[in-house]
């Protein structure tokens, strides 16, 4: 009893992580579709923002423009301190705004009649937090080139978007379009997200117009500043030709015509996996920042040095990792999973990372062929923790474990291997990219579309990987020539075939929690479980 006791306080540990997390308001204000953020849908941005380096402050306004789905009176907006929202019109009357931390609720004096299409326009300034640690805990960097002028970026995945910006800070609602206009001084420029629309010369500043036709999630909106150097070229893709912009420090324009060489070859394995790029009409950019690099909406930034791997390392300890750049491959992959496929709450950033992790082995598998790939997404293994779950806690802007990025790839490669066919397994994630282009989406979603599209009841594989720290363990023994064989740490219902080879030729069991055993007619010389699979083979 006291062992089935244990099995099952590990179970539980193993589903809702190592202790409880307590949440504030401001947790539920920011993380939760609130009654405030519930009565309207985002139509449009138009965000104008003044830069000054010198002081590291901003001026800016944004007017957000929404469809009433029902009759509100109360419209939250989210701006983070130590910025202040100075005050908030719409058609030209100052309205009240009652602050609540980060959460600014506007009250509304015209009525709101479901299906009109309104405007409320913020006033804000002062001094947004500075990124410590790009990209990893956000807001601005200020930086310097080689030459003593500035270099600054902004980078807000998780932290939010409203740690720069006034906006509707919540990822299950998107903008459809977006204007976005930057003020810096001369001879700075500013590289945004979408295409240059103009240039506005105001004497010892100029004004950087750029428009996003596309739906953009808030985070994905960035500001790149310094002094630039472009290039760049056609690529003609699955919808056309696709124009590809490279915005580089002077000093780097050679290193970059040399490795920006892989941005084609990315869009040419990614467009076969996938499906077409998501955002032809707002073109492709990759943008030399002062941190690592972030997946920025047709406005990509990277910071890798010039270098194969990340940052010159293979995470994958395989020798593959070495033949791409991981800043190109991996943050231009986020523009299908993360962009144009958006979680609805970053509980389910999975979706983003998972998938995009597992796009680097689709990279190799393209370029190189089958073993790469595998050797290169079973070496990421040893980065994998399962210290919590992957899938986080809702409604409070709480992510899961790290173990995202390549406990999800190897995952999504496992499920690969299950399907048996490379075929309908691309056409899965093409279909995957068309049913849900340019959305938000849950992990039940994503979960039910690949159920159904492979044909197999893929619940209790997901609630395995997904929602546990727990690894299937494949027990074994021979006994002559039977195998005798089963799982330990598995949820219920759990029965994921394994490929297994005898003396190298192919063979599947099908294992369970309870022993089962199976005749091959001999013992073989050489027994081995495929190792493509997600699992722990322990022979006894």
């Amino acid at each position: 009893m006291k062992q089935r006791l244990l099995f099952a306080s590990l179970l539980l540990t193993a589903f809702w992580g190592i202790a409880q997390e307590t949440y504030t308001r401001q947790d539920t204000l920011r993380g939760s579709i609130t009654p405030e953020r519930a009565w309207w849908d985002l139509n449009h941005y138009d965000l104008y923002v003044e830069v000054d380096p010198e002081s590291r402050s901003i001026t800016g306004r944004n007017t957000i423009r929404y469809e009433v789905l029902q009759p509100g009176n109360r419209l939250q907006v989210d701006l983070q301190e130590p910025l202040r929202l100075e005050a908030a019109f719409q058609e030209g009357q100052e309205l009240e705004v009652e602050k609540d931390g980060n959460a600014h609720f506007i009250l509304l004096e015209k009525a709101q009649d479901p299906g009109s299409f309104e405007a409320v326009e913020i006033r804000y300034s002062g001094k947004p937090r500075e990124a410590v640690n790009a990209p990893w805990d956000g807001g601005f960097s200020w930086k310097q080139d080689s030459r003593g002028l500035p270099f600054v970026a902004t980078s807000c995945q998780g932290l939010g978007a409203s740690a720069w910006w006034p906006n509707k800070d919540h990822m299950y609602d998107e903008a459809d379009s977006m204007s976005i206009r930057v003020e810096v001084p001369k001879p700075l420029m500013n590289v945004s997200n979408g295409r240059l629309k103009e240039v506005i010369d105001k004497g010892e500043t100029r004004v950087f117009h750029w428009t996003v036709s596309n739906p953009i999630n808030n985070y994905g909106v960035n500001v790149n500043i310094a002094d630039y150097a472009h290039f760049g070229e056609t690529y003609e893709g699955e919808n056309g030709a696709l124009d590809l912009d490279y915005y580089v420090l002077p000093e780097n324009l050679d290193k970059a015509k040399e490795q920006f060489r892989q941005v084609p070859l990315m869009l040419e394995a990614f467009e076969y996996w996938f499906g077409p790029y998501p955002f032809y009409e707002d073109s492709f950019k990759l943008v030399e920042v002062p941190y690592l690099g972030m997946e920025h909406q047709s406005s990509v930034t990277y910071g890798n040095g010039y270098q194969n791997g990340y940052r010159g390392y293979d995470l994958s300890g395989s020798g593959w990792g070495m033949k791409f750049d991981f800043i190109i491959i991996h943050e231009a992959g986020h523009e299908w999973f993360a962009n144009s496929i958006t979680y609805k709450d970053i509980a389910d950033m999975w979706i983003h990372e998972g998938f995009t992790a597992y796009s680097e082995n689709l990279y190799l598998d393209y370029h190189f062929g089958s073993r790469a790939a595998s050797e290169y997404v079973v070496g990421t293994r040893a980065r994998i923790r399962n210290d919590r779950p992957i899938i986080g806690t809702y409604g409070v802007n709480r992510e899961g474990s790290g173990d995202m990025y390549y406990k999800g790839a190897n995952m999504l490669h496992t499920l690969r291997i299950l399907v048996e066919d490379d075929a309908l397994w691309r056409r899965v994630l093409r279909g995957l990219n068309e049913t849900f282009r340019h959305q938000t989406v849950t992990t039940e979603q994503i979960e039910g579309f690949l159920s159904e599209k492979t044909g197999k009841d893929l619940s209790a594989f997901f609630d395995q990987y997904l929602r546990t720290t727990l690894i299937p363990v494949l027990e074994y023994r021979w006994d002559g020539v039977v195998l005798h064989y089963r799982y330990r740490d598995i949820v219920d219902g759990f029965d994921m075939p394994v490929r297994v080879f005898l003396d190298g030729e192919e063979s599947w069991i099908y294992p369970t929690a309870a022993w089962k055993e199976t005749s091959f007619g001999r013992q073989p010389v050489t027994f081995e479980v495929d190792t493509n699979l997600y699992v722990i083979p322990r022979g006894l």
